[in-house]
């Protein structure tokens, strides 16, 4: 995958204690049990180290992680 993709995991496995064999690109944050809490954590995380701007909206539990990295990529190359 991606830098990016790479992050999102290093992300998880430090605020959600997500174990990293669990995390592949498919899995989404439903399936890894991540609360709502975490995932404004994670959107925090991304806007301060990445200067990528995630909605609410956008960065919900039905979304993948690949689909997470993408969007970021996205915004990244824009």
């Amino acid at each position: 995958m991606s830098a990016t993709y790479d992050q999102l995991i290093a992300l998880l496995t430090k605020l959600h204690e997500a174990p990293p064999g669990d995390i592949t690109p498919d899995v989404t944050y439903a399936e890894l049990d991540v609360d709502s809490l975490t995932l404004v954590e994670i959107s925090m995380h991304v806007e301060r180290e990445l200067g990528v701007s995630i909605e609410d909206n956008e960065l919900h539990p039905d979304l993948s992680l690949g689909a997470t990295a993408k969007l970021i990529d996205e915004r990244l190359a824009s």
